[in-house]
């Protein structure tokens, strides 16, 4: 099956946006400012650009950053993310998002919707994980995801997503609808 790579290109460029950072210790003595935020931000709105050309909005209900860590934890996320001719690309949101940009790890939870424009395809999820270094997305082996495409309905378990073949594919029990005219 074919992944849309503006959907993997989009959770890609949502990356640089973490700059800030937040982190629980707990295998060291804790300090005021790791159980405080040194930075936190409501009602956030974030743009991202390339040269002149916008490629992602975000905006937040809770932007949140600790003192000396890469770990950042978002609340309440929206955004939408802009293709090479500045056409809108991909829509979403979600609940939480976890960015560890050291790691170039990102996990978005909590009642995610993913919007691809360009290919017309819709994906729904609880919690979905983005690694950038080998660009695969991921649900948790018995997490659902919902797919919406065209006339094609389609729930499975164990979603994975290529970045770099983009294509996608379940481990687990696929089922759906597909309705014809």
């Amino acid at each position: 099956m074919r992944f849309n790579h503006y959907l993997i290109k989009t959770i890609f460029l949502l990356s640089p946006l973490f700059f800030l950072s937040c982190t629980i210790k707990y295998d060291k003595t804790m300090e005021v400012s790791d159980v405080v935020p040194e930075f936190s931000f409501e009602g956030a709105k974030v743009s991202r650009y390339e040269g002149k050309e916008i490629k992602v909005n975000l905006q937040a209900e809770k932007l949140e950053n600790y003192k000396n860590s890469n770990e950042n934890f978002v609340q309440g996320v929206e955004f939408s993310a802009y293709d090479d001719n500045n056409q809108l690309a991909t829509q979403g949101k979600c609940g939480f998002l976890y960015a560890d940009t050291d790691k170039e790890i990102y996990e978005l939870y909590d009642d995610i919707e993913l919007n691809s424009i360009s290919e017309n395809t819709k994906f729904y999820a609880d919690a979905l994980r983005w690694n950038s270094k080998n660009q695969q997305l991921i649900s948790g082996k018995t997490s659902t995801v919902k797919i919406e495409k065209d006339d094609t309905l389609m729930y499975g378990s164990g979603f994975s997503a290529s970045g770099v073949t983009k294509t996608y594919a379940f481990t687990g029990s696929v089922e759906g609808e597909i309705q014809t005219k």
